[in-house]
């Protein structure tokens, strides 16, 4: 049985059915590997409306793919694919809160900054 490893940063990417789960040692390392993985999770999106019980739904509304990241004092945070391929960044965990953007930031540099003013305090 390989070893799995025991970092206190946990990445979980979740997306139609799908799960994947990572852990690493630093902030900077789960940052990097969910940036990565949903990077290529948003270049595959192909943009088209879904119909849910009678309604449609634009790509924009859609979550196509969900990045959390979870870790030491709490930090729960993560990022949005939407079906349109765009990302929001978010913290919390079962209320969440998107995080604006400053300008210039993308979704990953606003996590970024996010997660890090509260590791910081």
């Amino acid at each position: 049985m390989p070893l799995r490893p025991r970092g206190p940063y946990r990445v979980v990417v979740r997306r139609r059915g799908k799960t994947e789960k990572a852990r690493h040692d630093t902030l900077d390392a789960a940052l990097a590997a969910l940036e990565t993985r949903l990077r290529e999770l948003a270049a595959q999106q192909r943009p088209h409306v879904e119909r849910v019980f009678r309604r449609d739904i634009e790509p924009v509304a859609q979550v196509a793919a969900r990045g959390e990241l979870r870790g030491p004092g709490g930090l729960q945070a993560g990022i949005d694919v939407r079906g349109d391929g765009s990302a929001e960044a978010f913290t919390g965990r079962t209320s969440r809160q998107v995080v604006e953007p400053r300008p210039g930031e993308d979704a990953y540099a606003t996590l970024a900054r996010a997660v890090r003013t509260t590791a910081d305090g």
